[in-house]
């Protein structure tokens, strides 16, 4: 399968074109703006990979991607948060099947209704929010409340390492909701929180507690709808420096007051800023998910699953749902044609293999 993975040489796509390049049954594009850096990795990946120039910007991006007969599309070119679905609809109209690692709520909770159609009536596979969230936070909760009879809230939060890898694209998309209004499902209504303000301390398997802050991701919308009777979603993240949690909380405040109306336009320099902060945190980053509900047994039940992600191996887990999608897609396993998110599209069991390839090591607990 001709896989063309936009963004290929980008903080998350080369991790997903070193993970794909030798998988069997995938013929590796590595594409993106700059040739020469898709060269240099296509190089470096090995196993037959090679190197594309292309512009998802470009209107003449379908005809690109017939040219090198696409017959899959890996988006990993953020931020999703700003974008339309063009690129998936060209990916669409090219007659390839389509991922992303989109964490953008507007545009993975939306995205079945507005490509359904489209994938269908070419007969083609879209996948979207295919990362940490929700992919891999839906098949945690899936594997918590296996056998339950009912799931009463659930709790996440991510710990990134503070000396890991960090793209300016992630950082656009995280400070564009870093003080906006955030619809959020707690105790049976919506309520409206402010993204990365009122901080609070969260606990860890095998990481020290930290401060962490709600952050706008899309399973706050989907799961109340897919987890049927659950009254609480909540997701945080918490940066390792304390310095930087209340950072983001005071430009949340000034946002808030009107002073600061588009943090994102900030992220390089923050980015940079954050660089220097190395010195005060580690290589170890993690998540945490908290499920609470009634068992099978009509008890009250309480389950909780950790990964610690030592050696700045935290940004690998974003790509793997990318990766063990790619591969059933390319095995022909991945199911019904037309545009999905990723909830429930992946178990647990998958991610462990790829977990213990870089050495997390996760726990359950009651």
């Amino acid at each position: 399968m001709k896989t063309v993975v936009l963004g290929g040489y980008g903080n998350f796509g080369a991790r997903i074109c070193r993970a794909l390049a030798p998988s069997p049954g995938i013929e590796l594009i590595i594409a993106g703006r700059d040739l020469d850096k898709a060269s240099a990795l296509a190089r470096a990946c090995g196993h037959g990979a090679v190197a594309a120039r292309i512009d998802i910007h470009d209107p003449q991006l379908t005809q690109a991607l017939r040219a090198l007969g696409a017959e899959l599309v890996i988006h990993t070119a953020g931020p999703f948060q700003q974008q339309d679905y063009g690129t998936a609809l060209a990916t669409a109209a090219a007659g390839a099947h389509y991922i992303d690692l989109a964490d953008g709520r507007r545009f993975v909770c939306d995205f079945p209704a507005a490509l359904d159609d489209a994938f269908r009536r070419q007969q083609r596979i879209a996948i979207t929010g295919a990362s940490s969230v929700p992919a891999m936070s839906s098949a945690v909760v899936d594997h918590l409340s296996a056998g339950w009879r009912s799931i009463a809230s659930i709790e996440m939060c991510i710990a990134p390492a503070q000396t890991a890898p960090r793209g300016v694209a992630t950082m656009s998309a995280v400070l564009s909701y870093c003080g906006a209004p955030i619809q959020v499902w707690q105790d049976g209504r919506w309520t409206t929180q402010l993204g990365w303000a009122a901080p609070v301390t969260v606990a860890y398997a095998r990481l020290r507690p930290r401060l962490a802050s709600l952050c706008d991701i899309p399973d706050l919308e989907l799961f109340p709808a897919h987890y049927a009777g659950v009254r609480t979603v909540m997701f945080r993240a918490a940066l390792e420096t304390g310095i930087s949690q209340r950072g983001m909380a005071a430009l949340a405040g000034l946002r808030r007051l009107g002073l600061v109306r588009h943090p994102e336009r900030f992220a390089g320099l923050l980015n940079r800023a954050a660089d220097g902060l190395n010195f005060l945190g580690s290589a170890l980053g993690g998540m945490v998910v908290r499920v609470h509900g009634v068992d099978g047994a009509g008890m009250p039940a309480r389950r909780a699953w950790h990964i610690a992600a030592d050696n700045d191996h935290g940004p690998e887990i974003p790509c793997m749902a990318a990766v063990l999608l790619a591969r059933r897609l390319a095995a022909g396993t991945l199911g019904a044609v037309g545009a999905y998110t990723s909830v429930g599209q992946l178990t647990l069991a998958e991610f462990e293999p790829e977990f213990a390839k870089w050495g997390m090591v996760t726990d359950l607990g009651e």
